[in-house]
């Protein structure tokens, strides 16, 4: 547990990082983030996360809404932006469309400002058709940016991305800074191989986002990433070309290998998770459109049929043994498809998952802190000097 004196300097690492640019503004893909602004919410998370381990309060809101817009089933993200919120002292509201004006033909613009009056954060999470997901959350930006100009807002509520169609943003910081932590420091990050890839799931249509996080976060700390999958499991091409950019930027390689054994081979980290393919997601999103069930009911199957080919694509024992020195350390973001346990056949198998239960929850753990950071960033011009007052209050959290 790191003790006052060890946040006094964190806070201090903090106050040389250029931060100007997050206040007031949104946080949507982490490849649009500066190198200082990617560091300043690894280390306002860790400050904040020392901070509770102390029993010293972080509330900075009297009061407050956090807004959380789930147009997708989740358990993790969702009470992870809860505990954010709570954790800076937001009270918590979430939007179900079912039981609100939406369902009678409400705009996102009007329904944008009408839950926006004592909001100061909006979460969403709109992950499932390609080319929506981001452009909703934008939508929603610019309906509240029109508020606050117009004077309908006295405050004008920043939005965090809580996974779209292209990122999962507090996913892949949250899953870094575990590995930073698991490593030591981001200074022995450099020359890791990262295995990024796709593992066979009974299910269909899982969100690209999760790969394309790691790949475009990963890939600027100077590792050497690898991302595997079957051929026509492509994920969107301007990604690859964004990792391709951040490694020649950061002194590492990014490339991609048809096999999951050449991408474990000699691994220090493996990330084997399920994923669609960049094309059946871009055809699912049309026929939504159009609203045809039987074609969406014949693509589902047809995906299902192309997934049962590639059973093979699962993370064993044997596998694992083929990593450096058969110890890389296993992540994913959860749930996994586990074989024998929530599935016949899955992403891996039970005993590698048993072995790595504590570590997959540790990552999950930095997701609560990795959101309320970029929230703070957001709300607080001079960051470091609130979190000074914070520490120098040192107000009991349990009294």
């Amino acid at each position: 547990m790191k003790d006052n004196a060890t946040i006094k300097k964190m806070i201090e690492e903090l106050k040389t990082l250029k931060t100007e640019d997050m206040y007031l503004n949104d946080f949507f893909h982490t490849w649009k983030e500066s190198d200082d602004e990617i560091k300043a919410v690894f280390d306002v998370a860790e400050i904040l996360r020392a901070m509770r381990e102390n029993n010293i309060s972080t509330k900075v809101f009297d009061s407050g809404l956090g807004i959380s817009v789930f147009r997708d089933n989740s358990t993790r993200t969702r009470f992870s932006f809860t505990s954010a919120c709570n954790m800076l002292g937001l009270a918590i509201q979430d939007l179900d469309e079912g039981k609100s004006q939406i369902a009678h033909g409400e705009t996102v613009r009007e329904t944008a400002n009408m839950i926006s009056f004592m909001a100061d954060v909006i979460g969403i999470r709109d992950d499932m058709y390609i080319g929506k997901g981001h452009t909703y959350m934008k939508t929603v930006a610019d309906a509240v940016q029109e508020g606050y100009d117009e004077g309908i807002l006295e405050q004008r509520p920043t939005i965090v991305n809580l996974q779209c169609d292209i990122d999962h943003p507090t996913q892949s910081m949250a899953d870094m800074l575990h590995v930073i932590n698991h490593f030591g420091g981001v200074e022995n990050l450099k020359g890791k191989k990262v295995a990024m890839t796709w593992a066979y799931s009974p299910s269909y249509g899982k969100p690209l986002s999760v790969p394309q996080g790691i790949i475009g976060l990963f890939t600027r700390f100077g590792m050497d990433v690898v991302l595997a999958h079957p051929e026509g499991y492509n994920v969107m091409p301007e990604i690859e070309e964004i990792a391709k950019e951040n490694a020649k930027k950061g002194g590492g390689s990014y490339k991609r290998v048809k096999t999951m054994e050449e991408a474990f081979k000699d691994a220090d980290i493996v990330y084997p998770k399920s994923w669609a393919p960049f094309a059946v997601m871009e055809e699912r999103t049309k026929i939504v459109e159009h609203n045809d069930e039987k074609a969406l009911h014949a693509l589902e199957q047809s995906c299902l049929a192309s997934n049962a080919k590639y059973k093979n694509w699962t993370c064993t024992e044997d596998l694992m043994k083929t990593t450096k020195d058969g110890e890389a350390l296993y992540m994913h973001c959860l749930p996994a498809d586990i074989t024998g346990v929530s599935c016949k056949e899955g992403e891996v198998e039970e005993a590698v998952f048993d072995k790595y239960l504590v570590p997959l929850y540790k990552e999950a753990s930095y997701k609560p802190y990795i959101i309320a950071a970029m929230m703070f960033l957001a709300k607080f011009q001079n960051p470091s000097a609130k979190l000074e007052e914070l520490l120098a209050e040192a107000k009991k959290r349990i009294k």
